[in-house]
């Protein structure tokens, strides 16, 4: 997605420990029409597995994640990272580490959301070591729900996601693909 490889080049920034900081455009600031255009392109790769849910987790995923269900006409269901007084039991948990929280983030997700009749994509924001998508999915394992795709706005390719989720045996498309930062931020159109 060419917009967003520029939008990328303008404003991203390497930071020490090999965090990307893309703040201007997915993690704390939105840009409406190429947040659109993201979620957008997600439907039209995904439109053809007939999901009936798009799966992300709170925060950064959830605006890619939104319009991606808002163009597919589904309910988005997000794993939250607090679990409130309203959650109701059973409850599906997973644990995640996260470079940018610094340390390790617990998951949850209401199986009153999700179950063994959903068909999900999992949207969200960066596909770096698969970790954090790895949890999430095993959380779909525990609700019945068949994955049927995942995809993210931003890939690390140099660090090997996609290779460790291999053996979940769905496509996984990604907008716009990091191919290194360590000799300046070298950034080209997603696969």
């Amino acid at each position: 997605m060419q917009a967003l490889v520029d939008a990328i080049r303008q404003q991203g920034e390497v930071l020490p420990g090999g965090i990307l900081k893309v703040d201007g455009l997915v993690n704390h600031q939105l840009l409406p029409g190429l947040t659109r255009e993201m979620g957008e392109t997600f439907a039209r790769h995904f439109a053809p597995l007939r999901p009936n849910k798009i799966v992300t987790i709170e925060v950064s995923g959830i605006a890619p994640a939104i319009a991606t269900a808002m163009t597919l006409g589904v309910p988005l269901v997000y794993a939250r990272k607090k679990k409130p007084v309203t959650m109701k039991e059973p409850i599906f948990t997973a644990q995640s580490v996260s470079r940018t929280k610094g340390g390790v983030v617990d998951l949850f997700v209401s199986s009153e959301f999700l179950g063994p009749a959903d068909r999900v994509v999992v949207i969200d924001d960066f596909l770096a070591s698969g970790g954090t998508l790895r949890a999430l999915v095993g959380m779909l394992a525990q609700s019945g729900a068949q994955l049927l795709g995942i995809g993210c706005v931003v890939e690390k390719q140099f660090e090997g996601g996609r290779e460790k989720l291999a053996d979940l045996g769905v496509p996984i498309h990604t907008l716009a693909n990091i191919v290194q930062m360590d000799r300046g931020l070298e950034v080209v159109s997603g696969k």
